[in-house]
């Protein structure tokens, strides 16, 4: 989600470029994942598909944009690309979609980081646009503020992968970070594909 509000420096050394196809780590090659960063990144002729073979959760950012061919993948955005609250879609992604492979993507200078901080534009913001009182504009913030934080983006993103890795075995979900400065997916140095199997401790659901 787009504001006005100056992002806290990228750890620039956790972001890995994918510039070329040698970029792609060897255990993602031959994958959806693969297939992704080569349309985003390296511009690759749109293949044919007959069914989504990817989901991909990322934030409402109306800066981000994903070049994608059709019928590749399904999107599902929310804001900070937390699917925390949106689980019900994931699970028809996989269990009716037939997806085995998720791509969960953070941003840079999303408005889900520092929550706090807003709070007094979020609360006027409605007041002004919504035609809410106060008193309601203020209690929808703190009734929810604490649901939808993200904190740090990168390292909600590599967690957040981790848990629905365990949250839906056999499901590979790998964490990835869109740069709004060059448009570009980056791989992060701490995230790995997840799959976890019969021996992982399954998360509560």
């Amino acid at each position: 989600m787009a504001r006005s509000f100056k992002a806290a420096p990228l750890p620039m050394d956790e972001l890995l470029p994918v510039s070329a196809p040698g970029d792609i780590p060897r255990a993602l090659r031959g994958t959806p994942f693969a297939r992704l960063l080569e349309y985003h990144n390296l511009g690759a002729r749109p293949g044919q598909h007959k069914g989504a073979e990817l989901l991909v959760c990322m934030c409402m950012d109306n800066r981000e944009r994903l070049r994608l061919p059709d019928n590749f993948a399904y999107v599902l955005r929310a804001g900070g690309g937390n699917v925390r609250h949106n689980e019900f879609n994931v699970s028809c992604a996989v269990a009716i979609g037939g997806v085995r492979h998720i791509a969960l993507i953070a941003n840079d200078g999303s408005c889900m980081v520092n929550l706090s901080a807003r709070r007094r534009a979020f609360i006027s913001g409605l007041v002004e646009g919504a035609g809410w009182s106060p008193v309601e504009a203020m209690a929808h913030f703190n009734d929810n503020e604490h649901r939808f934080e993200i904190g740090n983006e990168i390292n909600f993103v590599v967690s957040e992968s981790r848990r629905l890795g365990l949250k839906y075995p056999g499901i590979k979900v790998v964490p990835l970070f869109y740069r709004i400065a060059d448009g570009k997916l980056y791989l992060l140095r701490g995230g790995r594909p997840r799959t976890a199997g019969p021996a992982n401790r399954r998360a509560p659901r």
